[in-house]
């Protein structure tokens, strides 16, 4: 008996290409999540077209006499592009590995030379760049050391430690400066550390402070000293335990302390969680939250608290019972403002002694604690550091899956059902809010909390930060009969242009293009069909919506935007928390994907 030929052999796809941040290295996982998220803002903020997945982005470096060859992974029409590891362009047979510190020197220098500025003016923003590289590898490697599975306290903390990255747009999202390695371990969320406030008693002649209703702010400071020993008669003020230190030096503080009217107790009471800010601390058990001031410097910023800022938090939240926040409750019952509702500090000569703390909104109190920072829920993670990688990307991602299995549907399914869910709760309530009553806020993804159904889709939203208020000026003498001095010594009433303009910014390309942009990278849905869905959601408001026309007009319309351009703002060394708000950051022109393209 003759037997048939052995079929030929099927062709065989090609192994898929590693991705770098998963490389079993910590440093070198680092260092590649570092290079990827500088040219992810170099190519938005110089305008560079991005070729197509599966080919090479060349970028050329005069300055340098520099050329990269890029390897593209994902193009994205939102500008979250995923890149492979560069190489030096003409290095031979080999090409050389291009790190951070190469990448980051040459665009830097480019970036200065290129707008006639000396090159050496661009030495701080490169170490601000390695020293954000270190930080993301001792993550990495604390993350790795851990058992599968370990997850933090609360979800609601679990979420606030996730972004071992950063932020997908900024070329140093976890510098931070002037602090040792261990206190870094107990002040980073990313370590899940924690630590007992710094508490100084003052004498109440010397306390500064104030609170929504006109409670005495000694009394909601008091429950959260417990097991402090005050002497009698003073007032407990909270420091951030480095900045306590930071402040000693301050001839001020000195001054009352040596007068006897401010006495530094040293930490006491339970341990606090810092939050993804760093400076926000939160104690599941606590009624509230602090916002301290922590004076190391941390992106761009040094995280002082302004008090022109604290009695901003204590005006809106005025403002929100006077009217706007029972409007929220019964139009969206599903969406909050966590106020920023009283402030402490010492020191009554009016300016800033370092001891200024907000007190904040505690919903997420008990092991539950269902809100989930939004940007925690896109944090990119990497692999378990065996070079595979991490079963889900993100949190978000793991959250679409569950919801396509719950409802039968494919991943892009749900993923375009996640985003209408997303928009419901918090865009739509931000966007009327604004048309309603002319106050708009800051709503990037970590001003901003979604809680998840047992199916992974959003059934509530959250906003926080005083920092990020405005008021249309349309709107000012409005405003001021629902709340006569509403618009008193506080910075809040803009132009409405300028209003729609970072409305455009804060909620439009960097909250929601986001999302669309992190969903895309995953591969869970096409971008351009879930910019369909934005776009379906907001012409749909724009036809019930009459007050919010100038701003969905030019979200929807308009072929360019104004974007905070955060590699630029880093290169020249702003600091964002200092100076008139029109010119505390750079920003550039960003072509508007919803524009005609889309129609």
């Amino acid at each position: 008996m003759t037997l048939p030929p052995n079929p030929p052999n099927p062709p065989t796809a090609p192994a898929p290409v590693p991705d770098p941040l998963d490389h079993p290295d910590a440093r070198q996982a680092a260092d590649f999540a570092a290079t990827e998220t500088l040219l992810r803002a170099y190519v938005r903020e110089s305008a560079t077209d991005v070729p197509a997945a599966g080919t090479e982005m060349l970028l050329d470096f005069p300055a340098s006499a520099l050329r990269l060859r890029v390897p593209v992974r994902h193009r994205s029409a939102t500008g979250w592009h995923r890149f492979g590891a560069p190489v030096v362009d003409g290095t031979g047979d080999v090409p050389a590995p291009a790190d951070a510190a190469l990448v980051a020197a040459a665009a830097i220098r480019e970036s200065t030379t290129g707008r006639g500025l000396a090159a050496h003016l661009g030495a701080d923003a490169v170490g601000r760049v390695l020293n954000s590289a270190g930080r993301v590898a001792a993550h990495l490697a604390a993350r790795r050391a851990e058992a599968a599975g370990t997850t933090g306290p609360t979800p609601f903390l679990d979420a606030e430690q996730a972004l071992l990255l950063g932020h997908p747009f900024h070329p140093a999202p976890k510098s931070r400066e002037e602090a040792s390695e261990d206190e870094l371990a107990a002040y980073s969320p990313e370590l899940r550390g924690s630590f007992a406030l710094h508490w100084f008693a003052a004498h109440p002649d010397v306390v500064a402070g104030g609170t929504w209703d006109g409670r005495p702010v000694a009394d909601l400071l008091r429950p959260l000293a417990a097991g402090v020993t005050l002497p009698e008669g003073t007032v407990p003020v909270p420091a951030h335990p480095w900045q306590a230190r930071e402040v000693l030096r301050r001839p001020e503080v000195r001054a009352l302390v040596e007068d006897g009217l401010l006495t530094p107790l040293g930490p006491g009471g339970a341990p606090w969680h810092p939050t993804s800010s760093v400076r926000t601390v939160h104690r599941p058990d606590a009624d509230v939250m602090l916002k301290l001031s922590l004076g190391m410097r941390i992106t761009n910023s040094r995280r002082n608290n302004l008090r022109g800022e604290m009695r901003l938090g204590v005006g809106a939240a005025r403002l929100l019972a006077a009217g706007p926040a029972d409007w929220l409750r019964a139009e969206h019952p599903d969406f909050a403002i966590l106020r920023d509702f009283a402030w402490v500090s010492a020191g009554t000569s009016g300016a800033e002694t370092g001891l200024e703390t907000a007190i904040r909104d505690n919903p997420f109190r008990g092991a539950a604690g269902e809100g989930l920072c939004v940007a925690g829920l896109l944090a990119e993670r990497t692999g378990p550091g065996d070079g595979s990688a991490p079963r889900h990307r993100t949190l978000l991602a793991e959250a679409v899956e569950r919801a396509a299995r719950t409802h039968g549907t494919t991943v892009a399914e749900a993923a375009a059902r996640w985003l209408e869910y997303y928009l419901d709760v918090l865009a739509v309530p931000l966007i009327r809010l604004q048309a309603r009553y002319g106050i708009a806020l800051e709503p990037h993804h970590q001003n901003t909390l979604v809680a998840l159904g047992e199916d992974g889709l959003p059934t509530a939203g959250w906003y926080r930060d005083s920092q990020g208020y405005y008021l249309a000026r349309s709107r000012a003498a409005e405003i001021e009969r629902l709340l006569p001095g509403a618009t008193d010594d506080v910075e809040l009433v803009f132009d409405d242009a300028f209003v729609d303009e970072r409305v455009g910014y804060y909620l439009y390309i960097s909250n929601l293009l986001g999302v669309i942009g992190s969903l895309g990278a995953q591969q869970l849905a096409a971008e351009e069909d879930l910019l369909r869905v934005l776009r379906a959601r907001l012409e749909r408001l724009r036809a019930t919506e009459p007050g919010a026309k100038g701003l969905l007009g030019l979200l929807l319309d308009a072929p360019v935007l104004r974007c905070k351009a955060n590699y630029l703002t880093c290169v020249d060394g702003l600091d964002e928390l200092v100076g008139d708000v029109h010119t505390q950051s750079v920003y550039i022109d960003l072509p508007n994907p919803l524009a005609e393209a889309l129609r």
